[in-house]
């Protein structure tokens, strides 16, 4: 499956964000992925670069190395030695618990299930969300709680910290299974007062089902009209990157005013020019907060889910900005 190229009517738009109320963000993508071209019309010379060049922006850190144990496969942590004052800002998770100063959390369902008609209650308990030999799981769950049939977590820096271009890396163990969609995504700090998608999506992960694929996404509003453009390691510029996403890996996504790149193990699998608003990208100059969350069913990865799963977990060892 590859991302097109998506414009739809005022009316269209108009039922997208009746669907998403101010205190229901969308999850991390609203409209069902459909198969064809990336790019429509005269679009390609606006969004995309011809080269695939990488950012220079680099983050290099020593490690240490721990295993930890997910529902799908053992897995190896590593955490690096590096002092806080490093990063703009960052999260280790070394601590017993999680820390409220940097995050918050989304409880309940959301307006018609996030926007993507996903069926998981979100909470705020540490049987859905806790860290553990410094690693953060977000936990998904099958159990009857609050009238629905499954829980699990999403996390949020809203209010508490977004930024304005940057590297951000992260390293990441995502859940697979049928009906399971993990994401590392970003929303627009102004989602309150102008709503999705005017204040912007940046998808830096999201998977599907039991594909071994990560996908990276855009969303905004392209004047009265939505627009979505993203890729995945499944495809890219005729190139596949394949990989374990079960297993820990190294994401990283940089972000300036020209561009907006997002890497996996220092392979490219999305590339957006922004410079100058082309394309009418002007939501991705402001600043934006950060997302973690593991859905279960919804509009992309369907509404067949593999009970047997459960419970399945996201793995989180760092994530770590770099202005």
């Amino acid at each position: 499956m590859v991302y097109k190229f998506v414009a739809m009517g005022c009316a269209a738009l108009i039922a997208c964000l009746a669907a998403c109320s101010d205190d229901a963000s969308p999850s991390a993508y609203v409209i069902p992925a459909s198969s064809g071209n990336l790019l429509s019309s005269s679009s390609e010379s606006v969004i995309e670069s011809s080269a695939a060049s990488s950012s220079s922006m680099t983050i290099e850190s020593s490690s240490r190395s721990e295993t930890v144990s997910s529902s799908s496969a053992e897995t190896t942590s590593s955490s690096s030695e590096e002092p806080a004052a490093e990063y703009f800002w960052n999260d280790e998770f070394d601590g017993e618990s999680i820390d409220l100063n940097k995050w918050t959390f989304d409880i309940g369902t959301g307006a018609s299930g996030w926007g993507n008609n996903e069926w998981e209650y979100y909470t705020d308990r540490k049987e859905n969300a806790y860290v553990k030999d410094g690693v953060l799981h977000i936990r998904a769950q099958k159990e009857d709680y609050e009238g629905q049939k499954y829980t699990s977590a999403r996390m949020l820096t809203k209010g508490k910290f977004a930024f304005k271009y940057g590297t951000v890396e992260a390293r990441i163990a995502l859940p697979t299974g049928k009906g399971i969609w993990p994401a590392f995504w970003m929303l627009g700090e102004n989602f309150d007062t102008v709503g999705w998608p005017a204040c912007g999506e940046i998808d830096i992960i999201e998977a599907v089902n039991s594909e071994n694929k990560i996908y990276g996404t855009n969303h905004w509003a392209n004047g009265a009209e939505y627009a979505t453009y993203g890729n995945n390691t499944g495809d890219y510029r005729n190139q596949k990157f394949e990989l374990d996403i079960t297993q820990f890996h190294t994401y990283k996504f940089t972000w300036d005013e020209k561009y907006i790149r997002m890497f996996v193990d220092d392979f490219m699998y999305h590339e957006i020019l922004i410079e100058g608003n082309e394309g009418d990208t002007e939501e991705f100059h402001k600043p934006f907060f950060f997302l973690l969350n593991v859905a279960v069913a919804g509009n992309w990865p369907g509404f067949e889910v593999d009970d047997s799963q459960f419970p399945n977990e996201m793995l989180v060892d760092y994530i770590r900005v770099i202005k």
